[in-house]
């Protein structure tokens, strides 16, 4: 058997390396970085909380690196990450974002999770089962498996999915039969296990009378019941053993581009139920446990006031900051990038961030700023139209890092 969940490390060298490589150029921004990892990952969101969060600032100021930055941090800190633009996903029908979530999660790793637990809770330690077997048949081979190893198999099943309140019955049930697939009781057959993963996903492909050979009879997953099931995929991943999951959404400001270069375009419609859907989630969030959600997305999202945020009312009382006071908040759930450079980037740290971007690229013969550069660039930033980062990126002739 694999290590418990507990034990795991969830992150591969490639993750490691780009959280190694990301904080290297935290200079500035690790003031609210270090706070959110402090306050919600290690806290508030491990410990049931749910939030959502929206990341903005002019181009180049680093919207895309914090975002990048906070989903491997959110990995060293054994979350279930999922990480996306909106260029790349319907935003307005939530069925698509459940969907894409749902694909980035691995929900069987999970499920392996809860079936080491279950077999801990029945008295068994599973780093005694050799790997590659199933419970069923470590069972069967010490002549432990009888009709009331079985019954307790069913009951360990039922009460940590059928009982669940946190989880949709129908959800609660695939995810029990699924789990029983991975102990070996009750049996599944590899064909009606991909109905149930594929349905889960919420393939509209697949048939759903071919589930009835199972006794499951499910609706499709659509768009008005998405969020309540990704509130049953959260708390799956949660007792799979990871402290939650955390979702970073980037490019948002797709929603009011008219460049004929993107992938999609939106109506005001599908703009105006995108924003709904936000809306939704926002109402709802308090009812989930163990998620956090951060949006980003170019100011211009905000200034534009006929297709932005401002548009759209019922949205945007939702997530403007009502008090505006002298120093930067970090508590706060609308996070404006630029106020925070303005506050943090002095030329020291702008120093600094060179000499970050010079280290990590040596072969490209990158010098660090020298004081009256840095000066120069904090004092552009401040009625330019290009944020602070980007400006260093650019003056350091093309060092070959996004951030």
């Amino acid at each position: 058997m694999n290590p418990d969940f507990n034990d795991k490390n969830y992150n591969d060298d490639a993750a490691s390396s780009a959280l190694d490589s990301a904080c290297r150029l935290t200079c500035g921004i690790d003031f609210l970085t270090d706070f959110w990892k402090e306050k919600y990952l290690q806290e508030y969101i491990k410990n049931g909380g749910s939030k959502i969060k929206f990341i903005t600032g002019r181009s180049g100021s680093g919207k895309s690196h914090f975002l990048r930055l906070m989903t491997s941090i959110a990995q060293d800190e054994h979350y279930k990450t999922v990480r996306f633009s909106a260029k790349n996903i319907w935003m307005h029908d939530f069925r698509e974002l459940y969907k894409e979530i749902f694909l980035q999660c691995g929900i069987m790793e999970c499920l392996e999770g809860i079936s080491r637990h279950l077999i801990r809770e029945m008295g068994f330690d599973p780093e005694e089962i050799p790997e590659g077997m199933r419970f069923i048949d470590y069972l069967s081979e010490n002549n432990q498996f009888d009709a009331l190893t079985r019954r307790e198999i069913r009951t360990q099943l039922k009460h940590i999915f059928l009982e669940n309140p946190m989880l949709d019955n129908n959800f609660a049930l695939a995810c029990s039969m699924l789990t029983g697939s991975i102990l070996g009781y009750p049996v599944l057959e590899e064909q009606n296990k991909n109905l149930l993963l594929a349905w889960l996903e919420g393939d509209r492909t697949i048939k759903l009378s071919q589930l009835r050979a199972l006794d499951f009879y499910p609706s499709r997953i659509t768009k008005y019941n998405a969020r309540h099931m990704l509130r049953s995929l959260t708390e799956v991943i949660h007792l799979g053993g990871y402290s939650g999951l955390f979702i970073a959404i980037d490019d948002l400001e797709i929603l009011i581009s008219r460049s004929s270069l993107e992938p999609v375009h939106y109506t005001k419609m599908k703009r105006e139920d995108t924003y709904e859907s936000i809306r939704q989630l926002i109402d709802d969030i308090d009812s989930m446990k163990h998620i956090m959600f951060v949006y980003g997305f170019d100011r211009e999202l905000i200034d534009n006031e006929n297709a932005g945020l401002k548009s759209y009312q019922a949205l945007w009382m939702r997530i403007q900051n009502e008090i505006v006071g002298e120093r930067f908040n970090r508590f706060s759930d609308m996070v404006d990038l630029d106020r925070l450079a303005a506050q943090e980037y002095t030329p020291d740290v702008i120093i600094s961030i060179s000499k970050s971007l010079a280290e990590l690229q040596k072969n490209m013969q990158a010098a660090p700023l020298d004081l009256e550069t840095a000066v120069e660039i904090a004092a552009q930033a401040r009625t330019g139209a290009i944020g602070i980062p980007r400006l260093i990126q650019n003056i350091m002739q093309e060092v070959g890092i996004d951030v």
